[in-house]
């Protein structure tokens, strides 16, 4: 089976070189089967009808329409993890630049190039710009997911005490993360007790805005605050009021936006966090990876609109994928089908997240179009798919 995919964006070679002879870069969107994006927006987009997945070569999805990707039937996927130790890397240069005012002396170095005894008066201005150690202060990580948990890790060899708040852990996070990080229930324990604090959360209704005045009321004065995850995470006018008022000491940014460009107190980045070249590759590779194991085997691995759902490779005649809503009776319906056409179930599993549900079903002998017709006629079916 031949498959075509389009590229919003470039996506690194690297990645797309994990596609075989069965699959074809086309320039047309209207005949892809998959579409990779980094940070193309696709909300006003007309999606095709050909299409069946969108893999997103990165972590954050709010440049895709999620919601009316699934009621099409379209399975969005990321690749959570894959920027991962780029981001880290990056809070880890944003804590040390507003720590020290590396930034300030370097300005100053420039401006006095022409001073012949720039390093006798170095020696002097020096103590401007010297700052603060990281070790035995206090970080607060908001969010532990494959981020939140290097920087926890990294952060508790730099001699940082570490405390880590996430609502939602996942088991392997918690493996992952070092016994000596005390994970707090309460998120305005990192407020109150922690010198710095980084975020790593998505950007949901129930996140936008999350550090703004009230939160910032209950920090230490001189606290310093690291967003790479999402500027709107933050209200960034009631940061730069914590600055004026001398409780926030920096903020570092990796969002670039008339709100803070050229503001007092602030470490602006024009969005670096996962943009090295191993991220970049790191990233497409997985989407490619994703893609391919959808088209050829029905699996969904790190979808955001569909559940998580594999079955392996098929080792029977037929297998079929089914979205589907998340309602009740759907496998009856599903099951009673086959059996009016004759067809024998081998193996099946059925995943849901949300108003939305995915079902697998391997099959004895060979998907029937008469089965197709019937199963495409359920109510609530939304897409039906021959796998094999």
């Amino acid at each position: 089976m031949a498959f075509k995919y389009h590229c919003l964006n470039p996506i690194a070679a690297c990645g797309l070189d994990n596609f075989t002879a069965d699959y074809a870069k086309t320039d047309d969107v209207n005949e892809a089967d998959a579409i990779l994006v980094r940070s193309a927006v696709m909300h006003e987009m007309e999606l095709p009808a050909a299409l069946k997945a969108v893999a997103r070569a990165g972590a954050g999805v709010n440049n895709i329409p999620l919601d009316k990707c699934a009621e099409q039937g379209i399975v969005v996927f990321n690749t959570p993890g894959a920027n991962a130790n780029a981001v880290k890397e990056l809070v880890f240069a944003g804590m040390l630049l507003a720590a020290r005012d590396i930034v300030g002396g370097i300005e100053w170095a420039k401006s006095d190039a022409a001073d012949e005894n720039i390093a006798k008066t170095a020696e002097k201005e020096k103590k401007k710009f010297a700052g603060t150690e990281i070790a035995g202060k206090k970080l607060g990580i908001i969010g532990l997911g494959a981020i939140g948990v290097l920087v926890a890790n990294a952060a508790k060899h730099m001699g940082m005490e570490v405390y880590g708040y996430d609502p939602y852990l996942s088991i392997n996070a918690a493996w992952n993360l070092s016994r000596d990080v005390k994970h707090v229930t309460d998120v305005n324990d990192i407020y109150r007790e922690c010198d710095y604090i980084t975020i790593h959360v998505p950007l949901l209704d129930s996140t936008k805005g999350m550090i703004g005045k009230d939160a910032i009321a209950l920090m230490k004065d001189g606290v310093i605050i690291i967003n790479l995850a999402r500027d709107l995470l933050c209200d960034e006018p009631a940061i730069l009021e914590g600055i004026k008022a001398g409780k926030i000491r920096k903020y570092v940014s990796d969002f670039a936006n008339p709100t803070t460009a050229g503001q007092e107190g602030v470490i602006l980045m024009p969005h670096l966090g996962a943009s090295t070249e191993e991220a970049e590759d790191n990233c497409a590779v997985m989407a490619v990876q994703e893609v391919r194991d959808f088209l050829e085997n029905g699996n969904i691995r790190n979808s955001v609109n569909y559940p998580n759902a594999d079955m392996g490779v098929c080792q029977t005649a037929g297998r079929v994928a089914i979205c589907h809503k998340n309602v009740a009776n759907m496998i009856t319906k599903f099951t009673g089908v086959f059996g009016e056409v004759g067809i024998n179930i081998d193996n099946m599993t059925n995943k849901s997240k949300g108003d939305y549900a995915y079902t697998m079903i391997d099959t004895d002998s060979a998907i029937t179009d008469e089965l197709l017709k019937k199963l495409e006629g359920i109510e609530g079916v939304i897409r039906v798919r021959v796998v094999k």
